[in-house]
């Protein structure tokens, strides 16, 4: 724990120094975190980044479904929201407030309960945090389309509200305040019938997993559809192109580097064959962007977050 300071502020959270992070995570590797923080509620965490020594690093982890932590671990503080930060509630207005660390099939399951569409969050795995800061979206609907705010709470422990207009949502990506922690998001809901929106969330798993991996341990789609370029040279983010496609023609569907495959069933899933390690897996991911590259010319660019320092 090079450079920690020697005492870090008191909690009534839980603080656990050297924790392994692999188990935390879907694609079950990486090293550990010199520290780990769940804080007890947005009171303890505000106090905890106010009074942290500002030279300290803090990462915010979600449930660990589209990342991989190197295998040297992550320096100074990670953060994972749980209990009082999932919750789940339908305003009189219709409006959906979940907590950073609700998942979000729950949320749009019980979104769907109350008469309220948010049916493209139930294939998406991991939690509104992680949905947010990736401005996630399944068949053609996006976070970006539902977002109304979110509350966040700053490094110096301030706490604050942004309009979903303030982050920049754009493919994949948004800009949140450096060092901001997400605990709440609120969504503005179109209205559905509960039985008519509950069909077609199951038709959505029913299709997500008849292409996808969903038994094999992956963290997600490992790339981002690629944007392409129309015969007049301007660019076309329409996502036409399909990053597994790409993949595929490239010849790398199945490619194995160590314990590390892109996936025979969808091949923009790297998956952990079973005992891959961070460094077999980013390896491969490395190896199908440059197989890519000379085959089509197209960079793909990552999906999955890679965090952390390479083992030592």
């Amino acid at each position: 724990m090079t450079g920690m300071p020697s005492e870090l502020p008191d909690t009534r959270g839980r603080l656990t120094p050297n924790r392994a992070l692999a188990d935390l995570t879907w694609l079950r590797v990486g090293g550990p975190a010199d520290w780990l923080f769940q804080p007890a509620d947005r009171e303890d965490l505000a106090a905890f980044l106010r009074d942290l020594d500002p030279s300290v690093p803090v990462f915010a982890m979600g449930v660990g479904s589209n990342l991989i932590v190197r295998d040297g671990g992550v320096r100074g503080v990670v953060i994972r929201l749980g209990r009082g930060f999932n919750g789940i509630d339908i305003a009189p207005d219709g409006r959906v407030i979940a907590g950073a660390a609700a998942l979000d099939s729950h949320v749009a399951r019980k979104a769907a309960q109350a008469g309220r569409d948010l049916t493209f969050l139930r294939t998406i795995p991991g939690a509104i945090g992680g949905a947010v800061r990736m401005n996630a979206g399944c068949y053609g609907a996006y976070v970006a389309d539902a977002l109304r705010e979110v509350t966040v709470i700053h490094r110096d422990g301030r706490t604050e509200t942004l309009a979903a207009a303030a982050l920049d949502l754009a493919y994949r990506s948004s800009r949140l305040p450096e060092g901001a922690v997400i605990v709440e998001a609120v969504f503005d809901a179109p209205e559905g019938d509960p039985v008519a929106l509950e069909a077609r969330m199951e038709e959505q798993i029913a299709k997500r997993d008849a292409s996808q991996p969903t038994r094999d341990r992956t963290a997600g789609s490992t790339f981002r559809n690629p944007v392409g370029f129309s015969s007049t040279g301007r660019a076309d983010d329409s996502h036409e192109l399909k990053a597994w496609k790409v993949i595929d023609e490239a010849g790398m569907r199945g490619a194995r580097l160590g314990g590390a495959v892109m996936n025979d069933k969808h091949p923009n899933f790297l998956t952990n064959a079973g005992n891959a390690t961070a460094a077999d897996l980013e390896a491969l991911g490395e190896k199908v962007r440059k197989r890519v590259y000379e085959h089509s010319g197209l960079t793909l660019e990552w999906e999955i977050m890679r965090v952390g320092q390479p083992s030592a």
